[in-house]
């Protein structure tokens, strides 16, 4: 199983965020260069985390992103659901598509979607904050990265 991108930078994105002071504002600019990802596929994740109401998003001249909830209370299992287009494993997990000739039969689907159920069962068991157990770690990393980048524009 893989996760689209369009998950993983979301999740990014609430890593980043979450990293920050609560009141604290940062931007997608920063977040991509961070990253070294696409500002353009930033902007659609963020307004859907906004849109959501897991980030706050303040327009204007000052304005940024900033996580709305404590990260406690962001249960990444949801997160991946919200972001997933689909779990379709293999074809016969699409009834629309499914052309496969032994998929009245078959075993093997079962056994994939026990094995599916049991990885979100996983992902729910983690909230933002879990993952985040060596946050000095990531802050001093995040801050270097920062100072890097600001020498390399000076």
């Amino acid at each position: 199983m893989r996760l689209t991108n369009y998950t993983d930078y979301s999740l990014r994105v609430l890593t980043y965020l979450a990293l920050k002071d609560k009141e604290e504002l940062s931007n997608i600019k920063e977040i991509a260069d961070f990253y070294q990802i696409s500002k353009n596929h930033l902007m659609k994740v963020t307004y859907e985390l906004g849109k959501w109401g897991i980030i706050e998003t303040i327009r204007g001249r000052n304005g940024g992103i900033r996580l709305s909830i404590d990260p406690e209370e962001v249960n990444i299992g949801k997160v991946v659901r919200k972001t997933e287009d689909d779990f379709h494993l293999v074809e016969c997990f699409d009834a629309s598509r499914n052309d496969c000739i032994i998929s009245p039969v078959c075993g093997l689907k079962h056994v994939l979607n026990e094995a599916l159920v049991a990885y979100l069962n996983v992902l729910d068991q983690y909230t933002l904050k879990d993952i985040l157990q060596n946050k000095q770690m990531l802050s001093q990393y995040l801050s270097s990265n920062s100072s890097e980048k600001k020498q390399q524009e000076g």
